[in-house]
């Protein structure tokens, strides 16, 4: 399967991708309930977060935007000033489950320098063929020779064996209020 390093001028096609993929996400359809506020706002958050991860060159490409995995390599973050100009719909109530939610997530984030794999997305028309494999082999063939670290979350349980078989062990389960669980997983260094 062909794959290549995504551009700024790949941006529209691959949050398409990505927002396609993620349609029936049950975390994102927590925080995006209607068809039309996921169309809105989740490309924009994705990009807002993965961004400085698609400058880097960190973010894969399968053939014909069959499947897109954005990474952040190690030392490289999210610009929060950018996530905070998104200007997110919302009420109190759900800013306040939202910063429970992160703070949550951020127990389980690694300190140390790692690769994050923010999203993984494959078109749901190509899904259960291989591209999300070939998309993390990809990448964790260069991580594995940078002997470096690799983390993600799952947002959806059925997705937490797929990402087992490729090295990534379960750290616990992310279980705040109403919102769907959320599986921290880290796939320690190998050489």
């Amino acid at each position: 399967m062909d794959i290549r390093t995504a551009t700024r001028a790949d941006e529209a096609r691959l949050l398409d991708t990505i927002t396609l993929a993620f349609a029936a996400d049950p975390i994102v359809r927590y925080w995006w309930t209607t068809a039309s506020e996921h169309l809105e706002w989740w490309p924009r958050f994705v990009l807002a977060m993965g961004e400085r991860g698609l400058d880097a060159g960190a973010c894969d490409l399968a053939a014909d935007f069959e499947g897109v995995a954005l990474w952040m390599p190690p030392g490289v973050e999210p610009d929060p000033a950018r996530i905070a100009a998104l200007d997110l719909p919302g009420t109190e109530e759900s800013a306040e489950v939202s910063a429970a939610f992160r703070a949550e997530m951020e127990r389980y984030h690694p300190t140390a320098p790692h690769w994050y794999l923010w999203t993984l997305g494959v078109d749901p028309r190509r899904q259960g063929r291989g591209v999300g494999s070939a998309l993390l082999k990809h990448r964790l063939a260069q991580i594995d020779a940078e002997g470096a670290t690799a983390y993600l979350e799952a947002s959806d349980p059925k997705n937490v064996p797929f990402y087992e078989r490729h090295g990534f062990e379960p750290l616990g389960v992310i279980e705040v209020r109403d919102i769907p669980p959320l599986t921290p997983m880290l796939r320690p260094a190998r050489r």
